[in-house]
């Protein structure tokens, strides 16, 4: 059974270079997502809520290889949408606040009756939390500035404000705040982790 690599298949949307911004057109994609509020870094529900998300994918993953699809695929990275009521909060040291949508995206052959059946699944056997936050949801969010990250997620800033000069001279920011993990924080030295910066641009 050949595993299909959706990060090779959507190279221009998963791989990115840390030497230039880059305008990337993001296609509608179905995600995986928890929504909540607080710093991520002592957050318990951001905690509750990657528990959730990586138990589900994991849980299709499995089922779609065992079932009438028998498709095999790697589970993709973690991503998070971030963003604030107040947005000059948002750029201050203060998590507090701070908005977010933690997200798994998924293959465009899984549905929400295969969802359902791996949420059952998951209630079953461990029952995360957050289980009864999670949701399916499409998000499109079209034309979009991106770079790569590397280092720690406190030194970030200078790379957000080269997407957000680069995004100036071209338009104007729309939505929120986009992060992919490439990244096993848990297992990865800060300095070397891997961080797609995305924004969605008008």
């Amino acid at each position: 059974m050949e595993k299909i690599d959706f990060k090779k298949e959507l190279k221009h949307l998963y791989q990115a270079s840390n030497k230039a911004v880059v305008e990337v057109d993001v296609p509608r994609m179905n995600y995986l997502m928890v929504d909540g509020q607080g710093d991520p870094n002592t957050s318990q529900a951001y905690a509750d809520a990657i528990e959730a998300l990586f138990a589900v994918a994991y849980t299709l993953k499995f089922m779609v290889k065992k079932g009438p699809l028998a498709r095999d695929y790697g589970v993709m990275p973690l991503e998070g949408l971030w963003w604030a009521d107040d947005m000059a909060s948002f750029g201050s040291g203060d998590k507090s606040h701070w908005k977010w949508t933690a997200m798994i995206m998924q293959p465009p052959f899984i549905t929400q009756d295969t969802v359902d059946n791996a949420v059952a699944d998951v209630r079953k056997k461990k029952n995360p939390v957050a289980l009864d936050k999670l949701r399916m949801q499409a998000l499109a969010e079209g034309r979009c500035a991106q770079i790569l990250h590397i280092g720690p997620f406190s030194e970030e800033g200078p790379t957000i404000a080269k997407v957000h000069q680069f995004i100036a001279a071209r338009g104007a920011l729309k939505d929120k705040h986009h992060e992919i993990y490439l990244s096993d924080v848990r297992r990865c030295a800060p300095e070397k982790c891997k961080t797609i910066i995305r924004q969605p641009m008008q």
